[in-house]
């Protein structure tokens, strides 16, 4: 139990120190983010996905798209979206049936909408070899 309370203090620290390394090597990044559904990729981001598992867990309204707002403030968002992630192992087989069916729900319909908006997950995808 100690370990593990030990590990998950020492991934904040480095999340939160690569953070602050980030912003002083690279100062030039955006401070506000555009809003979800301004987002490159039709969304299909990692701030796109942060926002996305926030409404399946209810941290966020699905009607929030996160427009204008600071990226410290998506980050604090993030970190809540990965405690609750936690809970269920990372893994949306392990979500109750509610939550499970909500994130297929969004999860869905952004790959739809991101489809409308030009993403293609091949080229994704294939970047990413």
């Amino acid at each position: 139990m100690a370990a593990a309370h030990y590990l998950k203090q020492a991934n904040r620290y480095n999340r939160a120190t690569q953070k602050q390394e980030a912003d002083t090597m690279r100062p030039n990044l955006p401070k506000t983010y555009d809003g979800l559904d301004n987002d490159i990729n039709g969304g299909m981001t990692m701030i796109g996905k942060i926002i996305r598992d926030a409404w399946v867990f209810g941290i966020l309204p699905e009607t929030e798209t996160c427009a204008g707002w600071e990226i410290s403030r998506i980050d604090a968002v993030h970190q809540q979206v990965n405690d609750e992630w936690d809970k269920y192992g990372c893994m949306v087989s392990n979500l109750p049936d509610d939550l499970r069916e909500r994130h297929k729900r969004i999860y869905d319909q952004a790959i739809v909408i991101a489809k409308q908006r030009g993403w293609d997950p091949e080229i994704i995808a294939s970047d990413e070899d």
